[in-house]
């Protein structure tokens, strides 16, 4: 730019490599839940100008969320909000860098470390697997890790239709033109209605490698009835199935609950089975610590002899 004046050389450059930052934000119910692990993760991942939005939670999740949401919606300099659970800490001291990279496409509006396509409802768990980084770390029987299904850690990362809101990492463009909708209730739906009103807009919603440990108990339903409730807000927001376009009110309520019942139902079978998992893995460690021990083998021979004792009184007996 030959025809430019040095001072507005400088201007246009200023402007061109003007900082941005990545922000973190969590609504916090118990502080030392934040503090032994979301913390923990945020002070690994975040750079060096990265702003830390921490809030009491205030009512629901979508309120909460609405509030960090609020907290930047005017920074020119934002890059990216990223919005955790309190249980949920990053593993990756690169994790800016991978999500740059996803936000490389304008039209990426929220980005998240489990998804699934293929889903009618807020039951994201009940679609087709579409990326998962963020497998539970569980702290019964000894502790452990297991993917949310079995098939999950293997599927490929991309776009989905409806993320789990263990993590979601906004978009510029999704801070100002989206809010959670704090009418679907306190606990579920969050993230399903979130991704829905990116898409409407012609966004995308995407899964990628951003490496979670979600520290959480195996047991995923603690009232299934707040789930149904849920359920069947979201329906009515979004005109969800074929019972959205009868006419008698009372079949469509009777069909939205009985659809909801069930996924609340999918979600706890997923649950008993991550628990029937950890018992299996459970026992199986504590038998190979016990094959494994110098006490076992020490009294090897004493039960090498007493199955000889036992196969010589079968013998003697078949005789």
């Amino acid at each position: 730019m030959p025809w430019l004046s040095a001072g507005l050389r400088r201007l246009c450059v200023c402007h061109i490599i003007a900082p941005r930052m990545i922000a973190f934000g969590c609504s916090v119910r118990v502080p030392e839940v934040y503090e032994r692990q979301a913390k923990v993760g945020i002070e690994r991942a975040a750079e060096e100008d990265s702003e830390i939005f921490i809030d009491a939670a205030a009512g629901s999740i979508a309120r909460g969320y609405n509030l960090l949401l609020d907290c930047v919606a005017g920074r020119e300099d934002l890059e990216a909000l990223v919005i955790l659970h309190a249980d949920a800490e990053i593993l990756d001291s690169d994790f800016c860098a991978r999500l740059r990279a996803v936000l490389a496409d304008p039209d990426v509006a929220v980005v998240g470390a489990v998804g699934t396509s293929g889903v009618r409802n807020i039951a994201w768990w009940d679609g087709e697997p579409g990326g998962s980084s963020a497998p539970y770390h569980y702290g019964e029987l000894g502790g452990g890790i297991l993917h949310w299904r079995a098939d999950a850690g293997v599927s490929e990362f991309g776009e989905v239709e409806s993320l789990y809101g263990v993590m979601l990492a906004l978009s510029p463009w999704a801070v100002v033109h989206l809010r959670f909708d704090e009418t679907i209730g306190m606990f579920h739906g969050y993230d399903f209605d979130i991704c829905r009103q990116a898409r409407a807009a012609g966004r995308k919603v995407v899964t990628a490698e951003l490496n979670i440990a979600h520290h959480h108990s195996l047991d995923l339903v603690k009232d299934s009835s707040t789930c149904v409730d849920s359920h069947m807000r979201a329906a009515d927001r979004w005109g969800l199935g074929d019972e959205a376009e009868m006419s008698d009110d009372d079949w469509k309520v009777r069909a939205q609950r009985a659809e909801a019942s069930a996924a609340a139902a999918r979600l706890l079978h997923a649950s008993r089975m991550l628990q029937a998992e950890a018992t299996s893995n459970h026992h199986a460690d504590q038998l190979d610590e016990i094959l494994s021990s110098s006490s076992w083998r020490l009294t090897e021979p004493v039960r090498a002899s007493i199955r000889l004792a036992k196969a010589g009184r079968k013998r003697f007996s078949e005789r």
